[in-house]
């Protein structure tokens, strides 16, 4: 069943929310920090500029919902489930658009920027809409009562979007909310930001996506993908390399990158990142020649530091077999 609606939100700023505010339930069934990430938030900046609530970058111009992101295509593929953040009644859905996994052009057609997706009535006012869901996932039809648990369908790349991830907008009475700051007369940062989750849900400015070894440095599409990582890199492979992908790179952030190996510190490479980016990937690694290839098993890590603070770390371990 196919019914059409405009992506784009209201552009008018939050409403004034009352009393009975919906209380929300994490709507995709993975843990933030491990398999998934928010990379952007809503723009809570009515200038030309952009931030998100907590006055951080983790948004851009004209955000209007919440981008709960994989941290590969390859994750999407897996399934993903997508609940509903509250109780209601399906108003309308979309299903038929095509994902986008494993490319580097992306398009939709005209008015369904949304791709694949679903509308949630929540009563008083409040509605849901869950965008990018994945082509032939949606379980639910129009008319339906959904609760917490109800499956709307799978995390996907339709529509508008560039990575597997789902794009969750509430509003009250057509006008948008930021469910981590229900109240707008509030700024961005204020101590008195009035979050709808049930439980908290933490707020990461910058962190890892991905990391994994290769024989060379990746493509940059190639490690977006979930498609970079080699467990077993041969000794002839020509050289062997360690990588690693961020999100909500910083300008001035210092990243690290080591290898430790059956001889030791295979390399330990310091990066000062020169601009900030949505997402980011580094990689360090060595040529291999006869007097640093030494077989057995290897174990790279990534740290990020801001400000003299370590933000995140990451891991990854491989093989080098015997040229």
């Amino acid at each position: 069943m196919r019914a059409l609606w405009a992506a784009t939100l209201i552009t008018c700023a939050a409403t004034p929310v009352a009393a009975r505010d919906p209380i929300l339930s994490f709507p995709v069934a993975c843990t933030l920090g491990q398999d998934c990430f928010i990379q952007n938030y809503v723009d809570v900046d009515p200038s030309a500029g952009a931030a998100d609530f907590s006055c951080g970058a983790l948004t851009y111009d004209g955000h209007q919902g919440t981008d709960i992101a994989l941290t590969s295509d390859m994750a999407a593929l897996a399934g993903i489930d997508v609940t509903p953040v509250a109780p209601g009644i399906v108003r309308r859905l979309r299903d038929g658009v095509e994902d986008q996994f494993f490319t580097t052009t992306f398009d939709h057609p005209d008015e369904q920027e949304c791709g694949n997706g679903v509308l949630i009535d929540h009563g008083g006012g409040w509605e849901s809409q869950y965008c990018h869901l994945r082509k032939g996932s949606i379980t639910v039809d129009i008319g339906q009562r959904v609760g917490l648990q109800t499956l709307l369908g799978q995390i996907g790349m339709s529509g508008h979007s560039e990575f597997p991830h789902l794009h969750v907008a509430l509003r009250k009475d057509g006008q948008l909310v930021d469910p981590f700051n229900a109240d707008p007369l509030t700024y961005c940062g204020d101590t008195d930001a009035k979050p709808l989750w049930a439980n908290k849900v933490p707020y990461r400015a910058s962190g890892f996506v991905n990391a994994g070894f290769s024989d060379r440095i990746p493509d940059f599409n190639a490690v977006k993908w979930g498609k970079a990582h080699i467990t077993t890199v041969g000794g002839d492979g020509g050289a062997f390399v360690f990588w690693a992908q961020i999100f909500g790179a910083q300008a001035d952030d210092l990243m690290q990158l080591v290898i430790h190996g059956p001889n030791g510190v295979f390399i330990d490479h310091e990066e000062v990142l020169d601009k900030t980016q949505a997402r980011a990937m580094r990689a360090a690694g060595r040529r291999l020649t006869g007097e640093n290839t030494f077989p057995g098993a290897y174990h790279g890590e990534a740290t990020l530091t801001r400000d003299g603070v370590v933000i995140d770390r990451i891991s990854a371990t491989a093989t080098l077999t015997a040229p």
